[in-house]
């Protein structure tokens, strides 16, 4: 009798438990889950099943139909470690998902595997935070941010006394803001691993931002910090007084064609993840690049900037330049306003996402190529993922310059 009692009071305690911390639950295994090799492909299309999202991003009324061309034929070879290895093997190696190439505005090709389509809406990480800086320098444009080296606190007073007090705006797009901060995705116990399940649970991301701590000066040492973006899409958020959906689609989704809707991750408190949460299909991702390639020009309207993308796609400063070396970088390739600049004395410049997304241009051949990916090596092969895919992309742009 008594061990009935105790098994009884033992599910009724479990039946509890469920009831208040179920969803949460389920939410941290599906976020556990989520790169899991077996299931990474279906899971990078169907982001809706994991995370609050915002609403659409409705495609423009007017949507921009690229041309087609049929001249074009795919390299077989490209060069990379001192070796030649063929482009297939290394398409079906990173696991791709999408891959579109442009030239002068024109496709050249457009391919789709592991279920994708063409309407697909793939999350593309942190390719979302080169999105974010265009809408920075529309805003700073406009007046609503009187200077890129204005401290974040002129206009997030909330963060006064926290980590980020010191740090201007520059700092924040040059991810030199000397946050503390480890953005290992392999390391369980890293920051962006808590970060993800402190939101997957109900914590807002702006709350989380006001717990991390300073270590180093801002300004002198460039490291990668995802919650740096973040306090952008806060900044552009507080000086238009709307959403940062709603300002990418008055600013950029309406004004240059994107043909079909995206949406991004939110956090409970319904804050769009602009660190990394947007979710588009492969052709607008090219559309976005070949605007830059344009130098933010769209059938003659000035969409963004054309001193911001020229400033955004260069390393201004010595902690910013590639291979600045230990003492100012932790990384190799170089960074100018949210986007990689992946090489000394190149022209070339790409946006990255982790698991393999990308927005490459090559302004001297007039190319974009748009890429998604679901590597599930990315982990484990970070830099030489993306240092081969920048080799596989200019092998393409040189085929199509020489022809």
């Amino acid at each position: 009798m008594r061990m009935n009692w105790i098994i009884f009071i033992s599910i009724f305690i479990l039946i509890i438990l469920a009831i208040i911390f179920g969803p949460n639950a389920w939410r941290l295994y599906k976020v556990a889950n989520l790169f899991d090799k077996n299931t990474i492909s279906y899971n990078f299309i169907n982001m809706k099943e994991f995370f609050p999202t915002s609403t659409p991003i409705k495609a423009s009324e007017n949507p921009h139909i690229f041309k087609k061309r049929d001249d074009f034929y795919m390299p077989e070879l490209y060069e990379f470690g001192g070796e030649k290895k063929p482009i297939q093997e290394a398409i079906d190696y990173f696991n791709t998902d999408g891959l579109m190439i442009l030239k002068d505005g024109e496709v050249l090709y457009e391919n789709y595997w592991n279920k994708n389509k063409e309407n697909s809406r793939h999350i593309i990480w942190s390719v979302s935070k080169s999105f974010l800086s265009a809408l920075v320098g529309i805003a700073l444009d406009e007046g609503l941010i009187d200077d890129i080296n204005d401290p974040i606190i002129k206009y997030l007073k909330d963060f006064e006394g926290t980590g980020y007090e010191g740090v201007s705006i520059k700092n924040l797009l040059q991810m030199s803001s000397g946050i503390a901060f480890n953005e290992d995705y392999g390391d369980p116990d890293s920051d962006i691993n808590r970060y993800a399940r402190v939101t997957a649970t109900g914590t807002s991301q702006r709350e989380f931002a006001k717990t991390l701590k300073n270590s180093r000066e801002p300004g002198t040492y460039n490291h990668y910090i995802s919650l740096d973006s973040q306090m952008l899409g806060m900044l552009v958020a507080e000086v238009t007084n709307m959403t940062v959906k709603e300002y990418l689609y008055e600013k950029i989704w309406s004004q240059i064609g994107m043909q079909d809707d995206a949406f991004y991750l939110t956090d409970k408190q319904e804050v769009e993840m602009s660190l990394g949460g947007l979710n588009v299909t492969l052709r607008d991702m090219a559309k976005f690049g070949q605007l830059y390639l344009n130098k933010g020009n769209w059938n003659g309207k000035q969409v963004v900037p054309a001193e911001w993308v020229s400033n955004s796609t260069v390393p201004l400063g010595k902690h910013v330049q590639p291979n600045a070396g230990d003492q100012f970088t932790s990384d190799a390739w170089g960074y100018g306003y949210q986007w990689w600049i992946p090489g000394p004395g190149v022209s070339d410049y790409t946006a990255h996402g982790i698991y393999n997304q990308f927005i490459y241009v090559n302004p001297e051949s007039g190319v974009v190529i748009a890429k998604t990916s679901s590597n599930f090596n990315f982990i484990e092969e970070r830099q030489y993922t993306k240092d081969a895919h920048i080799a596989i992309f200019r092998a393409i742009a040189k085929s199509i310059s020489e022809k």
